[in-house]
């Protein structure tokens, strides 16, 4: 993907029954990708139809977003589980959420691991492959969301899928390219004008200031911004004006 040209994509459908997380309907128009929770970290069968339907009227692409089976730690807490168990689950997470966008009429675009999940397949080589196996049985034209570089990044290309690569305009990042995990201070970007000026380079420049102060490279195809941080739908649409200013086209990553 060129240089001027991303996708910007937030995690939806956190909410879960009675309870709400995140404001989709004002994040919504800021975004061209939105990751659907599965039901394994937050989000709940109506939640997730719910949530199709509001990202489908706003012309924005629809992702599956899964997660270890972690609903009480919202799915940052690393789980012990078997490889193929791995497997399973992501799968079982890719066709409920594919399930229900197809009676929508909405095909989903791609799959974004949540949480641990994520971050221990950015370097667990047999759980990357997992999550890529489990893609490529449902749908081997699905995008694969992953961190550049990272092993969940070689798994997709190894199973034949086209992996994206992602950057975070409000994490701060380790000098390997890896997020600060979030436990750390500082591991979360709450100002909008520095979400803003990260997300500007990572596009642009394809370089990122770790937080010990030294500069990563890191090219990237999409753009993210939490869906359940304090203000995210100000931080989205704050990012997406600055990227356009700068001369960066925001669009779907499935769009070519």
């Amino acid at each position: 993907m060129p240089s001027c040209r991303v996708d910007l994509n937030a995690d939806l459908g956190e909410s879960f029954g009675i309870y709400t997380l995140g404001d989709d309907a004002s994040l919504l128009p800021s975004l061209t990708s939105a990751n659907i929770a599965a039901g394994f970290h937050a989000g709940d069968p109506s939640i997730i139809r719910r949530t199709i339907r509001l990202a489908n009227a706003q012309g924005v692409d629809v992702g599956v977003h899964p997660s270890f089976p972690d609903l009480m730690g919202f799915g940052r807490r690393e789980i012990k589980m078997g490889h193929q168990d791995v497997e399973d689950a992501v799968l079982y997470q890719i066709a409920s959420v594919g399930g229900v966008a197809a009676a929508e009429g909405v095909r989903i675009r791609h799959v974004k691991p949540h949480g641990a999940l994520y971050n221990l397949a950015a370097t667990d080589e047999g759980l990357a492959m997992a999550i890529a196996s489990a893609v490529r049985a449902y749908d081997r034209g699905l995008l694969l969301f992953a961190l550049p570089g990272s092993a969940l990044a070689r798994a997709g290309l190894s199973a034949g899928l086209t992996v994206v690569r992602e950057g975070f305009a409000d994490r701060a990042y380790q000098a390997n390219g890896h997020l600060v995990p979030r436990h750390v201070f500082g591991s979360v970007i709450l100002d909008d004008a520095e979400a803003a000026a990260q997300a500007v380079n990572l596009a642009l420049r394809s370089t990122v200031t770790a937080i010990d102060g030294s500069r990563v490279s890191l090219a990237i195809d999409s753009l993210c911004v939490h869906g359940d941080a304090p203000g995210a739908a100000v931080r989205a649409a704050t990012v997406r004006q600055a990227l356009r200013s700068a001369g960066v086209e925001v669009r779907s990553v499935s769009r070519g």
